[in-house]
């Protein structure tokens, strides 16, 4: 590179400095009255300008030192900023490139304007200086198209993503859809088949009545039963039917755990020692109040107490309350019942599954019932069973339900 000239071009980058502002607002005319230039109608003064006057002071470094190797970081970063910018202000590609190509005819007008008011300022002098100006401001295009194409590529990304992930939770959701009709077919296929096990019996008994006046009083005995079994069978389907439609409207109250227990106790106790079964009851005294719903929490209970004392016929039952950490209790519920075995531990808590066959009363809706129930109160439920030596359900509920958005 050959030895600056110091004073054709000193003159011109003070030239350049004096009239900035009148340049830079020349510029600005240009592009609003530009017809390709639709976005910039949109920008204020400050936010057309942004990194501009930067580029302004490293050009007019390049022209004094006529060199542009020294001020090519300075530019690449204010060229990086400005596309990234303009990105962001919603310019296309071409409209970055056609705003440049202005700020460089203004810049190379004022060059041609100087050099016709400065005879020393030789032609050769104006050629090296458009030159400078176009380097410069190619590589301030260059730089910020790349800029804006990896904003575009990293958003394209992002919103590659998002699709991704979109698409993966719209397969769970027509996964858990598709769970969801199965199972309410799995309910619908076996009521069915209760009923018309139900409407048989009943149908054999009323026969058995109509054929044989003298054993009336055994054909009534049994269309009772069953009566009293479709009415059991009824009555879980409706109680199974009210929590899942409850599910989003959650009353939360702040109520005594005391008081829940002991009236837990006194309501199970009658029915559970009538069997010959012991009912054992621990209340831990640290425990005081909870907000949480209250009839919820004794529908879990009841529901486990009922499930266990079914399938107990000796032993014990036990009702738990104990305090679990800071922020949580727990429910515990114990008996030494047929247990639960080792294929059956992933089924228990479906729909209609009874782990003890026929001969155990209910309609297999209990633990399916408490399960639901337990996601509503934020329970996290775990079991420990033993085949033939009982089963120990237990449930961590927080002190402060939170609530549902």
């Amino acid at each position: 590179m050959s030895a600056p000239q110091a004073g054709p071009f000193r003159a011109l980058v003070a030239m350049l400095r004096t009239e900035q502002v009148n340049l830079t607002e020349r510029w600005m005319k240009a592009v609003f009255h530009d017809d390709d230039l639709n976005d910039s109608d949109k920008l204020t003064y400050e936010q057309l300008a942004d990194h501009l006057p930067n580029v302004f002071d490293e050009i007019r470094v390049a022209l004094e030192n006529e060199d542009l190797d020294k001020i090519e970081p300075a530019i690449e970063r204010n060229a990086r900023l400005h596309g990234k910018v303009r990105w962001r202000q919603g310019y296309r590609i071409d409209e970055l490139v056609r705003e440049l190509e202005l700020f460089r005819q203004v810049l190379t007008g004022a060059v041609t304007q100087f050099a016709e008011t400065h005879p020393e300022f030789t032609r050769r002098n104006e050629e090296r200086a458009r030159h400078y100006i176009d380097e410069a401001l190619s590589f301030v295009t260059l730089t910020s198209i790349r800029e804006v194409v990896t904003e575009r590529d990293r958003k394209i990304d992002e919103y590659t993503g998002r699709l991704e992930r979109a698409n993966h939770e719209l397969q769970l959701k027509q996964h858990l859809v598709s769970e969801l009709y199965e199972s309410r077919m799995q309910i619908t296929r076996s009521v069915v088949h209760d009923l018309r096990n139900f409407l048989n019996v009943f149908s054999m008994a009323l026969q058995l009545a109509a054929r044989s006046p003298s054993k009336t009083e055994t054909a009534l005995a049994l269309a009772n039963r069953q009566a009293t079994d479709m009415k059991a069978l009824v009555d879980e389907l409706v109680e199974y039917a009210v929590v899942l439609r409850d599910a989003d409207t959650l009353a939360i109250e702040v109520f005594s755990l005391r008081e829940l227990f002991d009236e837990l106790a006194v309501s199970c106790r009658t029915t559970i020692e009538a069997k010959g079964l012991q009912f054992e009851t621990f209340f831990d005294e640290r425990l005081a109040v909870v907000s949480s719903n209250r009839l919820k929490l004794k529908q879990i209970a009841l529901n486990l107490l009922t499930n266990a004392s079914k399938y107990t016929k000796t032993g014990q039952i036990g009702l738990t309350m104990a305090a679990d950490g800071k922020d949580h209790w727990q429910l515990r519920v114990s008996d030494t019942g047929v247990g639960i075995g080792q294929h059956d531990r992933e089924r228990v808590f479906e729909e209609f599954e009874r782990i003890a066959g026929d001969e155990v009363p209910g309609v297999g809706l209990g633990l399916a019932i408490v399960k639901e129930v337990c996601r509503m109160l934020g329970g996290e439920i775990h079991f420990d069973s033993r085949e033939g030596l009982g089963t120990t359900f237990a449930i961590r509920f927080p002190m402060v339900l939170e609530p549902r958005n």
